[in-house]
């Protein structure tokens, strides 16, 4: 969210972040947002008796606000089906890993367990089903040998804080297409870098 609040200063970024909405009045997201002079709102879901009331509230909070666009960002409760298809290709995410592997919690530990050699983060458009839906933009980082559950996060938040802004700006902007489940990005972008070897081959 700090991320997404920073890119957005920028006079040419093209989304403004009009509202922070959180279900958890403790979130620290809350006050920062209030500090940079962005309205905040909280709607507790435990007060609520099930999801469809809890998201009925939130549908009526984004509405008063005029929100078009959704980013979610340590959002850790399931939207119904209904509730997303109402925001159908404007509400976004961001996981913790290169999708479609490790969906759910605990990425990072999972990834040292199986052994994998590269890691990373994931935005994605948000469909019913959790953590699926058309991906935007993608990070690698290499996992090294020493790497426990708490440095591999580090490393792979640095990257979602770049991630994040990039590709909230390439869908404000229109330069994404969807098709089925594929995004075609429809702006000129950087020459693709050379392969990541894990391990690096050994020098000629």
């Amino acid at each position: 969210m700090r991320a997404l609040i920073e890119a957005a200063r920028r006079p040419s970024f093209p989304a403004e972040i009009a509202l922070v909405l959180a279900n958890r009045p403790e979130a620290e997201g809350l006050a920062y947002a209030r500090d940079h002079g962005i309205a905040t709102a909280v709607i507790d879901h435990k007060i609520y008796a099930g999801r469809e009331a809890f998201e009925g509230s939130m549908q009526a909070m984004l509405t008063a606000y005029r929100i078009e666009f959704l980013c979610l960002a340590g959002f850790m409760r399931l939207l119904t089906a209904g509730f997303v298809a109402s925001w159908h290709g404007r509400i976004i995410n961001i996981h913790p890993a290169l999708l479609p592997a490790y969906r759910g919690l605990n990425t990072h530990e999972r990834a040292l367990q199986d052994g994998v050699k590269i890691h990373g983060c994931t935005v994605h458009f948000v469909v019913a089903a959790m953590d699926e839906g058309p991906i935007i933009a993608q990070a690698a980082v290499a996992v090294c040998d020493d790497d426990s559950a708490e440095t591999l996060s580090a490393r792979v938040l640095h990257q979602e804080h770049q991630l994040y802004p990039l590709a909230l700006e390439l869908v404000a902007s229109g330069k994404v297409e969807v098709i089925g489940n594929r995004v075609r990005i429809l702006t000129p972008t950087a020459a693709e870098p050379a392969a990541l070897f894990v391990p690096r081959p050994a020098a000629p």
